[in-house]
């Protein structure tokens, strides 16, 4: 089936007795029982399928998972609280039985820098990053580290860079080790690392796969290989969804293909005004020829669709001047996210990447005039419109 046919149907009609619900009820029980104390005694040893405690498992949840199962192409899901609780039982499962130690993008959102350097490092488990838009220098720290998870990010927050992720799944596959890719900017409309060799992949649900900024969510779809011990960790850890959140994600992901085919569309139009405007120094979008990562933008992702993300460098902007500009929007939202269906602005180096040093922010590129648009479902004139008013 077609994404936007599965994004519809999947996951839901699930039969309650003698009935079929059109969508998936909230179950909000915190515990479920049988006629007999056997079938729960075989329910909580996983002999049987059920449902017995909600911190293992619960209806509307497992519907949310086997929807986005399908969208991802996996084997299996587990919805989480957050997307960086979703990063985290990632890496706990990949390491669970591997070397603790990680190769990772030196780009990535600043919370999942901050989870590997200041919380996972005390705990034993070292991380090298690397540039994963370098295969060479991938391949030789794949090689010279042996680590047994690689971290990376389908498109990179904020700078837009794409890696070769075909390239990167055949060499962690090769070491041995468990290749894990947060898919939030792309989606599965754009690139589904599972078929391109990944192991895990995570998702912020608050996203585009939501995409209304009313739900806080995170997701891991899994390979066979993994998801035994993925859901057998979450069991201890506890850092499942609640049954409301996992509606409304569900919910929202019915409508996020048209969504995010819209917000593409938009995108386009919106990263052509900024390269014609006087007071925008440079602007990073997926659909510019002279992109660094071209040939791998043309070989993974589908004709026409370059995301809907978008940063841009104003011309000799400081924090104040990024301030004011960001002050005169009247229809962009400055909020700390992205996918809604609303366009949102921030400051990555007041938000996204508040906690890493200057110098850090430099060398990764994220300079002091750089701000990071998600581009929503509006007239792609009307955002323009708004863009240009605040640039006088």
């Amino acid at each position: 089936m077609n994404i936007h046919t599965k994004a519809v149907h999947a996951g839901d009609r699930k039969k309650q007795g003698d009935h079929i619900p059109v969508t998936t009820p909230i179950y909000t029980a915190s515990s479920f029982v049988y006629e007999s104390i056997e079938t729960t005694d075989k329910v909580f040893g996983n002999e049987m399928e059920g449902y017995a405690y909600a911190r293992y498992d619960n209806p509307t949840n497992h519907a949310l998972e086997d929807l986005c199962t399908e969208l991802e192409g996996g084997h299996g899901s587990l919805a989480c609280a957050t997307g960086m609780a979703a990063i985290e039982m990632a890496l706990s499962t990949a390491l669970l039985d591997r070397r603790k130690k990680v190769v990772a993008a030196n780009a990535l959102y600043g919370a999942t820098i901050n989870m590997l350097t200041k919380v996972l490092e005390p705990f034993g488990v070292e991380t090298i990053f690397v540039d994963i838009c370098d295969f060479d220098k991938v391949a030789a720290a794949i090689a010279e580290e042996k680590p047994g998870a690689v971290l990376m990010e389908t498109i990179s927050n904020p700078l837009l860079r794409v890696g070769p992720l075909d390239k990167i799944a055949a060499l962690t596959k090769e070491a041995g080790a468990a290749l894990i890719v947060d898919n939030t900017f792309a989606t599965p409309l754009l690139v589904r690392p599972m078929d391109l060799g990944a192991n895990m992949v995570v998702h912020s649900l608050t996203k585009y796969l939501a995409g209304h900024g009313d739900v806080m969510g995170g997701l891991i779809v899994s390979d066979d290989a993994h998801f035994d011990a993925l859901r057998t960790l979450a069991r201890t850890y506890g850092p499942t969804l609640g049954p409301f959140e996992a509606y409304l994600a569900m919910r929202g992901i019915k409508t996020f293909p048209l969504r995010m085919e819209r917000q593409c569309r938009n995108a386009i139009d919106v990263a052509a005004f900024l390269r014609q405007h006087p007071k925008v120094a440079k602007v990073n979008f997926l659909n510019d020829p002279s992109h660094p990562d071209a040939a791998t933008l043309q070989r993974l992702l589908p004709s026409g669709l370059y995301g809907a993300m978008i940063s841009f460098e104003i011309k000799d902007a400081g924090r104040e001047e990024v301030f004011a500009f960001m002050n005169r929007l009247k229809l962009i939202v400055k909020a700390t996210s992205l996918g809604d269906v609303h366009s949102m602005m921030l400051y990555p180096a007041m938000s996204s990447h508040r906690d890493l040093s200057p110098k850090q922010r430099e060398r990764l590129g994220i300079r002091d005039g750089l701000v990071r648009l998600s581009v929503g479902i509006e007239d792609a004139a009307d955002i323009c419109a708004d863009l240009n008013q605040a640039f006088r």
